[in-house]
């Protein structure tokens, strides 16, 4: 991975990184706008929250060319906060959560992207996919004033520019140019159609250093702390499946837990500039991509881009159409869909489509990523391990008297019921010997098991001995079990 310094880091793709950042910038506007009428506050706080984000994780981020902002996810956490104790709280808790991420990156959190299922990945993309299809509705609904055939037609417009246009040429970015058409052609002729104008006001001034104006006291904490938590945890989540999707994407590596300071990082630096708390943002990372972004400097150009468009050519943004915008999110939400899960549903394993229709249904349901998620990545832990618990084997032979049995498999709380149905009790023998050469003892309730197996074969009198432990296995015996203690036999016989 180039070093944060390098040229290869910031300008080995210049031209691209930096079209490409002017498409997401224009993407970005009304998107943080409405995110700001989600969380109750001012478009101000939305918009420098976008800046501040993107530019701050372009130097400190670990993953070049995502794009970070202001975001939904977020938005709906700080809704009850803003409304009970306003902005001025919300900025501590946009602080305090940036602080929680450095922690949770200096910990290293991000290495536990490696227990996230591939069908997990799946669902959580098809799921945000169609959340991002679901958000462009309001824009199409003909109740809502400026909704009318003339934006149908300018979506349908647009859709046929950004999938036509890269037949002839991929000169300039095909949503750039999408924009640019059908702005034009809104204020050349004058068209009645909702623009971003219409979704608020935008700022005209730079971001101000301003803490937040909250009493530095445990009852301050006590509001904000759990807010921060919800957040630090939403936000890394969401980041983290995000660089996943574009490492996918780019075919290149990402550093998550520098990832995860940068996102502290960003939000710590939004709070006191008087922006509310972000992450990733997976629409607009896809936008980057596939307008030719790559490397750091499209994430910097971005977030520049946006600062200079709301206050320098403020009066032509609030002209977009968003029957603009709209089209080029709904080339991201089709260009996000993994379309080939269709047809894998006939061909991958039921469990697996379980866990991937699990996590699609619950993110949709809830419009809770981190829920979506967490549901996503218990379904495949619980498919596993009854997996894995299924593999267990035990055969065994006997010569006179004594009986050996083989013990082959992982013996845990899920397996640890097929362990002890292994075992013939009923067998009169004077010895009995457990080989578990093969096996591996992980937990309390395994070597609870293993206690019940040698207590039994006592009380009938046999003698038994365990052999083959290996060395992990051994010392959780030697710390857990009760068989050797010298009432244990008193005490089995006593329950």
């Amino acid at each position: 991975m180039p070093t944060l310094f390098s040229r290869s880091a910031w300008f080995s793709h210049l031209r691209g990184d930096v079209l490409a950042g002017m498409v997401v910038a224009l993407a970005l506007i009304p998107e943080a706008i409405a995110f700001s009428i989600i969380a109750g506050v001012d478009p101000k706080v939305g918009l420098y929250a976008s800046f501040c984000i993107a530019v701050v994780t372009a130097f400190a981020g670990g993953r070049p060319g995502m794009i970070s902002a202001a975001t939904g996810a977020m938005a709906l956490l700080m809704v009850t906060l803003v409304r009970d104790h306003g902005l001025q709280y919300l900025l501590a808790a946009t602080i305090l959560t940036g602080g929680i991420q450095i922690v949770l990156g200096l910990l290293k959190v991000g290495s536990l992207m490696r227990f996230v299922s591939k069908a997990v990945m799946t669902g959580f993309v098809n799921a945000l996919a169609i959340l991002i299809f679901l958000a462009q509705l309001p824009e199409l609904n003909p109740g809502v004033s400026g909704v009318n055939w003339i934006t149908y037609t300018m979506v349908a417009g647009g859709l046929a520019i950004i999938y036509l246009l890269p037949r002839w040429t991929k000169a300039v970015p095909s949503p750039l140019v999408c924009i640019v058409v059908l702005t034009s052609l809104a204020i050349g002729f004058g068209l009645d159609v909702r623009r971003v104008g219409d979704l608020g006001t935008l700022p005209d001034t730079l971001p101000l250093f301003l803490w937040p104006q909250v009493p530095l006291d445990f009852h301050t904490l006590a509001i904000i702390l759990p807010y921060s938590l919800s957040m630090a945890v939403v936000g890394l989540l969401e980041s983290l499946m995000t660089a996943q999707i574009v490492d996918e994407l780019t075919d290149t590596p990402s550093d998550k837990n520098r990832e995860c300071r940068g996102q502290g990082l960003a939000n710590i630096t939004a709070g006191l500039f008087g922006g509310m708390a972000g992450c990733a943002m997976i629409g607009q990372s896809i936008i980057n991509v596939k307008s030719g972004g790559r490397t750091r400097l499209s994430t910097l150009c971005a977030g520049v881009f946006l600062l200079v468009l709301i206050l320098v050519f403020g009066p032509w943004v609030r002209q977009i159409p968003m029957a603009a915008l709209v089209a080029v999110m709904i080339m991201v939400s089709i260009g996000t869909f993994n379309w080939a899960s269709f047809r894998n549903l006939a061909v991958h394993p039921r469990t697996t489509n379980l866990v991937m229709l699990g996590t699609v249904i619950t993110v949709v349901w809830t419009h809770n990523l981190a829920i979506g998620v967490a549901v996503g990545v218990l379904l495949a832990s619980l498919f596993f391990a009854r997996k894995v618990a299924q593999v267990i084997r035990i055969t065994s032979t006997r010569e006179g008297d004594c009986r050996t049995y083989l013990v082959r498999g992982q013996v845990f709380f899920v397996s640890a019921d097929t362990f002890l149905a292994g075992f013939d009790f009923r067998e009169v023998l004077s010895k009995v010997v457990i080989d578990v050469s093969q096996a591996h003892f992980w937990d309390l309730t395994s070597v609870g098991a293993l206690d019940k197996v040698i207590l039994k074969f006592r009380r009938e009198g046999a003698e038994v001995v365990v052999i083959g432990l290996n060395e992990a296995s051994a010392t959780i015996v030697e710390k857990l079990a009760v068989h050797d203690k010298p009432d244990a036999l008193e005490r089995m016989l006593e329950h």
